[in-house]
């Protein structure tokens, strides 16, 4: 399997304990977790022209990854 880029453990190598409590503890935030994960692997598809996409789509699942990645943030900085 190839390496995907911008995994949220990557993302935030100094709160991998407190993804995994939130994860198990919260469910909005396992929500946004996984809808983060699926964004980030259709980029990923799209950018290895596995399932290549439009440059408007593509825009549209960046800025969507970003969205969820600030909001995933905002909850660990308050975690």
């Amino acid at each position: 399997m190839s390496h995907t880029p911008h995994e949220l453990m990557e993302e935030f190598p100094d709160k991998t304990d407190a993804m995994h409590r939130l994860k198990g503890e919260d469910s909005h935030f396992a929500r946004m977790f996984d809808d983060y994960h699926t964004v980030n692997r259709a980029i990923h598809r799209a950018e290895t022209n596995v399932e290549p996409t439009d440059d408007l789509h593509m825009a549209e699942m960046r800025k969507e990854r970003l969205a969820l990645k600030d909001k995933i943030a905002a909850v660990l900085r308050d975690a």
